[in-house]
């Protein structure tokens, strides 16, 4: 059974950065479309970036195009997600999740097996 934790997430003022890992135990992820999701303070869970299981085909949510960075490393199992330039509304609990194999969708109901989150906040 695969499973994911995430980490990395804290308190930061506007402005900052922070790196979210995602390390995959278990089994292998290599073959997989990863993603990193995230719902805001009374808002729906959105997609943030994804990437596919080359490593070559990065994808981002309009909010994170130039400030995030999705990357991974195949040979640690895990999936990280630079923030820079942090903003008060990317304050949320960040969730890495496992897509679909090798075909890449951006659609959340082909996620699953979802990590437990690591809280992110943006103070002003």
């Amino acid at each position: 059974q695969l499973l994911l934790v995430e980490s990395g997430g804290g308190s930061v003022q506007a402005g900052a950065s922070l790196r979210l890992s995602c390390a995959a135990s278990g089994r292998a992820f290599s073959n997989y479309n990863m993603g990193w999701f995230r719902p805001p303070p009374g808002k729906e869970r959105e997609f943030v970036a994804g990437i596919t299981w080359s490593g070559i085909g990065k994808f981002y949510a309009h909010f994170a195009k130039g400030r995030f960075t999705i990357s991974r490393d195949a040979a640690k199992n895990t999936v990280y997600l630079q923030m820079t330039s942090l903003l008060p509304e990317d304050t949320a609990v960040y969730h890495c999740a496992v897509g679909t194999y090798r075909q890449w969708s951006e659609n959340e109901g082909d996620f699953h097996t979802w990590g437990q989150g690591t809280q992110v906040t943006v103070s002003s």
